[in-house]
């Protein structure tokens, strides 16, 4: 038997079941789903080094998807009798799907509230996407939320992510959705060993000088997603961490969410447990939100770091 504590760090997150030490892998059932995820696709028109889902003006991994896919997981939505109140869109970058506008406003006028992840730069600003934006506000004012990626409250650690010049291109598409009065938030990063006070303290700043409506100070209004590093070793979950670490499953993603997404060369979508598992094969549930209600065992280092040690949630 393997004994050595790098043996076991190979072993971990290899059985669904079980973990390397032999216990009983935690779960997390779908008993209270709040927000319906569609990735838009894969595609973005910048490359961050530290993109989890690889998003590049190359990767396609992940296809657009269309209106009428999303009207039909709608469908299912009222059939399966969820009880659902946001639908959010991500990506890569959601503006650049031809069908974001189109998808956002079956949406909202299926009684959803709307949350779509965008960097503000150049896909969002076009003219045709700007109008759409503001039909929309126009049509259903705060029921519409853009999520804006600014990694940092600086330019130095932003444009570190996402390029030079990141920083100013986001806060130009920002100053145009504050003028429009559309509803804004706001995702950062914890990967510079900044002290939350102090990161949350620094947005404020900014968020004062820009006048952008935005509460550094709120948790799901300036979210700060801790960094998901592969190479790093973390603990597995069992099922009596739950008590140990004084949580419950029913707080963790997967229980009050799942994802759809349409990889390359299939003919239809699937659905997926999370935002941040979109490739894995074990975290396929199946094409339908049926097959996607059974539970999810937290057989990857994401679930740990992020979900339960991390306390990091995608939806608000």
């Amino acid at each position: 038997m393997k004994d050595t504590i790098e043996q076991i760090c190979d072993e971990k997150f290899s059985d669904p079941l079980v973990t390397a030490k032999g216990e009983e892998r935690a779960e997390v059932a779908l008993n209270n789903p709040e927000t319906l995820w569609f990735n838009t696709g894969t595609l973005c028109n910048i490359e961050c080094p530290n993109c989890y889902i690889l998003s590049s003006p190359k990767n396609d991994a992940l296809v657009y998807l269309a209106t009428a896919e999303v009207q039909d997981f709608l469908t299912q939505l009222k059939d399966r009798n969820w009880g659902v109140r946001e639908i959010a869109f991500t990506g890569g970058e959601p503006f650049m799907n031809p069908d974001m506008i189109d998808m956002a406003r079956v949406s909202l006028e299926a009684g959803y509230d709307v949350l779509i992840l965008s960097n503000a730069m150049q896909p969002m600003m076009r003219k045709s996407v700007q109008k759409g934006l503001i039909d929309l506000h126009r049509d259903f004012g705060a029921r519409l939320t853009l999520r804006i990626s600014l990694d940092h409250w600086s330019p130095e650690f932003h444009d570190e992510e996402r390029g030079k010049g990141g920083f100013e291109k986001t806060l130009k598409g920002m100053r145009w959705l504050r003028d429009q009065n559309i509803t804004m938030t706001v995702a950062g990063r914890t990967m510079w060993d900044e002290a939350e006070a102090v990161a949350r303290a620094g947005y404020a700043a900014l968020f004062e000088r820009e006048s952008f409506k935005i509460d550094a100070y709120n948790p799901g209004k300036t979210v700060l997603f801790p960094e998901m590093d592969e190479t790093v070793d973390v603990p597995e979950v069992t099922k009596d961490c739950w008590d140990i670490l004084g949580k419950s499953p029913n707080d963790i993603m997967c229980a009050s969410s799942r994802m759809v997404v349409k990889r390359k060369g299939d003919n239809a979508p699937s659905v997926v447990s999370c935002t941040l598992l979109p490739y894995e094969p074990e975290f396929n549930l199946g094409t339908t939100l049926e097959e996607a209600e059974r539970p999810v065992r937290l057989n990857h280092r994401h679930c740990a770091k992020f979900c339960v040690l991390g306390g990091a949630s995608c939806s608000a």
